[in-house]
């Protein structure tokens, strides 16, 4: 296990676990992980499973989160200023132009983190995982680096079809967008705009991953519909599991399918030696 730091956006470091498999070389396949909304990168016994499997697992912490349900260690100071983890409700943060948005930062972290597990573990291409917020930075890392990944697992994503999804769910944290506009009116055309450029459905027809997403039909967090979204943009082979009875999770049968998708379509990317 290795505490890692790479560049992400503005050459602002980023931290990261990296579980590398026992007897791994540029051979083994490599999973890259996003964490939900609220939590860092943990600790690396959370992420045990697929390293047990033998898989790399690359595990992004993400910037100015990480102090409301796991531990973080990356701070979002755009101004150079030092900081840490912080317990913040980051979805209007600089919305008011995509260059300044809090996510626009987080989506470019995203897309370096992939090239940079491909560029630590020699593999050509590698996975991107993640659930609710972390699926919807695996949607984007898939589209905006879309030659280094190969296998894309989005949970129940958040940050898909924003626009309707801030006029639609009942709970946090889309609900943070129109209880900021509800006051500052005059921001609302400028946030509108800013919301389109990191939506993660817009660019997913980019993605040439073979994708697995799911889906709970009773999310009050990222509504079915907006999953959907996302999920019809996917040109490439694609494959989604919905779950009538579920809200805002992932079921363990869920877990189970996609330790198979791994298998046939990551495995197959890199030339695995005998033995």
């Amino acid at each position: 296990m290795y505490d890692a730091e790479f560049s992400g956006a503005g050459g602002d470091r980023i931290r990261a676990w990296y579980l590398r498999a026992a007897g791994a070389n540029g051979q083994t396949p490599v999973v890259v992980k996003f964490i939900g909304y609220g939590g860092g990168r943990g600790l690396p016994a959370e992420h045990a499973l697929l390293p047990a499997l033998g898989y790399s697992v690359f595990v992004m912490d993400t910037r100015g989160q990480g102090g409301r349900w796991t531990t973080g260690a990356t701070g979002d100071q755009p101004e150079g200023l030092s900081g840490g983890p912080e317990n913040a409700q980051v979805m209007t943060r600089g919305i008011g132009r995509p260059e300044d948005y809090y996510y626009t930062r987080l989506l470019t972290d995203a897309a370096r983190a992939a090239e940079t597990a491909s560029e630590l573990s020699g593999a050509p291409r590698v996975a991107v995982s993640g659930v609710s917020q972390g699926g919807g930075l695996a949607l984007a890392a898939a589209a905006l680096v879309p030659q280094v990944v190969a296998a894309c697992h989005a949970d129940v994503p958040f940050l898909c079809d924003i626009q309707r999804a801030i006029t639609l769910a009942p709970s946090a944290p889309y609900t943070e967008v129109p209880e900021f506009l509800a006051h500052n009116v005059d921001l609302i055309p400028a946030a509108l705009d800013t919301l389109r450029y990191v939506d993660c459905a817009l660019p997913a027809r980019r993605i040439t991953a073979r994708c697995l997403l799911s889906v709970g039909l009773m999310d009050t967090i990222c509504p079915p519909s907006t999953v959907f979204a996302a999920y019809n943009e996917i040109t490439s082979g694609k494959d989604i599991s919905v779950h009538p009875f579920t809200g805002h999770a992932v079921p363990t049968a869920h877990v189970e399918r996609q330790l198979r998708h791994f298998r046939d379509f990551l495995l197959g990317t890199v030339p695995l030696t005998a033995g």
